[in-house]
C-alpha cells in the first residue's frame, strides 16, 4: 500500500476535526425503516481467478493421504489461503520433517 501524500492527510486531519453537526447530510436522510430490507439482495461474489502454482509431490499427495468422508483433498487446499500456511499445515501434521530439518 502506498504512503499517504501530505495532503491527503492534511484532509484526512481536516475532516477529522469536525463535528458530525458539521456535515450535511440533507442529500442522505437517514433510514429508520429497515423492515423492507434484504439481506444479500444486491451481493454478488467476485468470481476466483485461475492460479498455477508448482508444488512439491509430497504437498500434492498430503492432503489425499489424510482425506476421510466428505473432506476431500480439494476442500482441504480452499481452505488454505497460500503456500507458506499449506506447508505450516503439512509440518504440523507431519511432526517427523520437522524433527528430520533439525537434524540436517
Amino acid at each position: 500500500m502506498r504512503k499517504l501524500t501530505k495532503e491527503q492527510k492534511r484532509d484526512i486531519r481536516a475532516i477529522a476535526a469536525k463535528r458530525d453537526e458539521d456535515f450535511d447530510f440533507s442529500d442522505a436522510p437517514a433510514v429508520v425503516d429497515w423492515s423492507g430490507a434484504e439481506i444479500g439482495k444486491s451481493y454478488r461474489p467476485t468470481k476466483g481467478k485461475p492460479v498455477t502454482m508448482r508444488l512439491d509431490s509430497d504437498v500434492i499427495a498430503w492432503p489425499a493421504t489424510i482425506a476421510t468422508g466428505l473432506l476431500k483433498a480439494q476442500k482441504k487446499f480452499r481452505r488454505v489461503k497460500g503456500y507458506r500456511e499449506l506447508e505450516l499445515l503439512h509440518r504440523r501434521m507431519n511432526p517427523s520433517l520437522t524433527q528430520q530439518a533439525q537434524v540436517a
